[in-house]
């Protein structure tokens, strides 16, 4: 099992897989990667601008093709275009550098575009904010079926997700087929509360976890004894942390550990491992609120779990690719090793023999996605068959 790859480049090449696993067509793909091939071949930063060109006029012609499938009340199959579009119109603008010109318009015609397939298709998420200390953080929150109270799963962000793309990940599809609802935030740093709020990461992410049950156990659909928390890519650093300082938390779970992720820059400043996104450098210190590279890594000391982990007293899993060229698998095993008040653990290492290998299972997300979604039922007293 391995990355698609049709350009010359790592970085590309990601997007190009979290577009396939996040519901883009093989046939739309294609055609928008042909035409800008070799603008790849100068590295990941350059030739940008071309991706977002390509990548925003498919976006375009389906919200068009949509708005033509709505004017005859074919909402369902506007939605489908709807959805499709905005998760290009998303990749496409997170491949962009921090101020490039047209990057905030393409996010807002994304998140247009999302909120109305949402209603058009009359899809399983509503979207919400969430008071913090400062600011908001906007969450869509997936029901499950049936009567309630149910468990529900706090999902969170990476250094370059968004709440869209953890929807798009079908964690909340799989966890409500289990009896699982899931919210699904961008929390600071991420998504809209840094585009919209300039909200900065907070390594602490217990400051911000901590809000979200709040709001939960506010919520009448929700049984707030069995509230999980699992965070994917850099959220392997905010759901241990979180779920390590706020003793509401019943489970956790990882997908990709991100154990040490200060030490991760040390290594990203000798070129050791793949970066996530293009302008890389430029992107941490936005996310981090940061003025310059020594303040960038003075905000970062604090994204290490090392110390914190004999604070997890609930069942907690840790889950990792195998050739992840990101993060190391060593962190995966950091982290289980740490968990040394867990009533129960469990490591999984995804190998070639089922798929997942690559970082967060960009190469084929339906074994994390599975095993993770299992563990909560499990654990959180959801259904597995």
């Amino acid at each position: 099992m391995a990355l698609y790859e049709p350009f010359p480049n790592y970085i590309w090449n990601l997007s190009v897989s979290i577009a396939m696993e996040s519901g883009g067509l093989i046939g739309e793909i294609v055609d928008m990667c042909q035409p800008i091939i070799d603008a790849a071949a100068n590295g990941g930063d350059a030739g940008t601008p071309h991706f977002m060109k390509q990548w925003s006029a498919m976006g375009d012609k389906l919200i068009d093709l949509a708005a033509e499938d709505e004017a005859r009340g074919r909402l369902f199959s506007a939605s489908n275009k709807l959805e499709r579009a905005s998760l290009y119109l998303l990749v496409a603008e997170r491949m962009q550098g921090h101020g490039a010109p047209g990057r905030k318009e393409t996010y807002a015609k994304a998140r247009e575009a999302f909120d109305r397939s949402t209603a058009l298709g009359k899809i399983n998420r509503e979207r919400v904010e969430i008071q913090l200390e400062s600011g908001t953080m906007p969450a869509l929150y997936t029901r499950a079926a049936g009567p309630g109270p149910h468990p529900v799963v706090v999902y969170c962000n990476g250094l370059d997700s968004c709440k869209e793309l953890l929807y798009w990940s079908r964690l909340p599809e799989a966890l409500a087929r289990r009896g699982i609802s899931t919210l699904c935030v961008d929390q600071p740093g991420s998504g809209e509360a840094l585009r919209l709020q300039d909200l900065p990461v907070d390594p602490h992410s217990e400051s911000w976890a901590s809000k979200a049950v709040d709001w939960l156990e506010a919520q009448a659909d929700v049984d707030s004894k069995r509230i999980g928390m699992t965070g994917i890519s850099l959220g392997g650093h905010f759901a241990p942390r979180a779920v390590a300082y706020e003793p509401r938390f019943a489970s956790g779970a990882v997908w990709g550990a991100n154990h040490n992720w200060r030490e991760v820059q040390d290594k990203r400043m000798k070129r050791e491992g793949e970066n996530p996104v293009p302008h890389y450098w430029a992107h941490v210190m936005w996310a981090f609120g940061a003025a310059d590279m020594d303040e960038f890594l003075a905000k970062s000391e604090d994204m290490n779990l090392n110390g914190h982990m004999d604070r997890i007293k609930v069942p907690f899993l840790v889950t990792h690719g195998a050739n992840d060229r990101q993060i190391s698998v060593t962190y995966a095993d950091d982290l289980y090793d740490q968990l040394i008040n867990a009533p129960r653990r469990e490591k999984v290492i995804f190998t070639a023999r089922e798929g997942g290998v690559e970082h967060v299972g960009a190469d084929n997300m339906a074994y994390g996605r599975d095993c993770i979604a299992d563990w909560f039922a499990e654990t959180l007293g959801g259904a597995t068959a």
